[in-house]
């Protein structure tokens, strides 16, 4: 699965952006299949909206965002969804944790969306023991810190299959050692699957050997 991004602009921004350098505004850009991509955005520059134009839950822009090489435009309500429970996968930064579920329930969302369930009931035990949820898994979703609902959303965004995985500032409420445990799940997940991923973080980092690096 390909993403290009041609000319992107949002209209909301569109007068702020024009006024200064970026790397993915207003460019046409190419996310290679299967690479580790990070995009350094500075507060305001629009690092939520690109993954929201990314995921196709925003059309606010000019220009396109291309999947295998069509606008996301030109796809049914059908084929984009299919594209969200088999190709795509996001991070939200507002995480979008379910209250009235309990932590496992909302990770159970995605993984039985599918006739045949990607991971195992013991595979999603085994990720929440790296990341030290086990304890809040039978807590509801009020009830988690967000540091907690955090590495939940993390897991809810492995246990589905995909070949990108979208992530906004996935670390942000986490302490070095739990980032570092969440960003090793994701880099072995991602490289059993073959999959890509795009980050979008305020600041530099080490954690994963990105293939590209972008400044928003």
């Amino acid at each position: 699965m390909q993403i290009q991004l041609d000319n992107l602009v949002p209209v909301p921004l569109r007068d702020k952006i024009l006024q200064r350098s970026s790397e993915i505004w207003n460019r046409p850009v190419t996310f290679t299949p299967g690479s580790f991509t990070k995009i350094k955005a500075p507060s305001g520059t629009g690092k939520t909206t690109l993954v929201h134009y990314l995921y196709h839950i925003r059309t606010d822009y000019t220009g396109q965002v291309l999947v295998n090489s069509k606008p996301w435009g030109t796809y049914s309500k059908d084929a984009i969804a299919g594209m969200r429970q088999e190709q795509v996968s996001v991070i939200f930064q507002d995480l979008r944790i379910f209250e009235q579920l309990t932590a496992l329930e909302n990770i159970e969302l995605k993984r039985v969306m599918n006739a045949q369930p990607y991971c195992s009931a013991e595979k999603v035990k085994e990720m929440a023991a790296r990341l030290n949820v086990t304890h809040v898994l039978n807590q509801s979703g009020r009830t988690l810190s967000y540091g907690e609902r955090q590495r939940v959303a993390i897991i809810r965004a492995l246990v589905q299959p995909f070949q990108w995985l979208i992530m906004d500032e996935p670390f942000s409420h986490l302490d070095e050692d739990n980032a570092n445990r969440a960003a090793q799940l994701i880099g072995e997940e991602c490289k059993a699957r073959k999959a890509g991923f795009i980050l979008t973080d305020l600041d530099n980092d080490t954690r994963f050997a990105y293939d590209s690096h972008y400044n928003l």
